[in-house]
């Protein structure tokens, strides 16, 4: 984790069609929810694959302390 930013991964399917996102919290880790009233915590490559997606992308930003 990068103080004083927060992160959003962007993960897709084999055809590119986004399939979800995690979030990564202040602690390190990453929060996903896979399915209706399912939300985990991660790490970063622990989802990165076919079942749930590959990861596309990580967006940044700076926030405010």
């Amino acid at each position: 984790m990068e103080s004083g930013r927060e992160k959003v991964a962007i993960y897709v399917g084999p055809s590119g069609t986004p399939t979800r996102a995690s979030r990564q919290l202040k602690n390190g880790w990453w929060a996903s929810k896979l399915g209706q009233n399912i939300d985990i915590e991660h790490t970063f490559e622990a989802l990165d694959g076919p079942e749930y997606g590959q990861v596309a992308c990580v967006l940044a930003r700076q926030i405010g302390e």
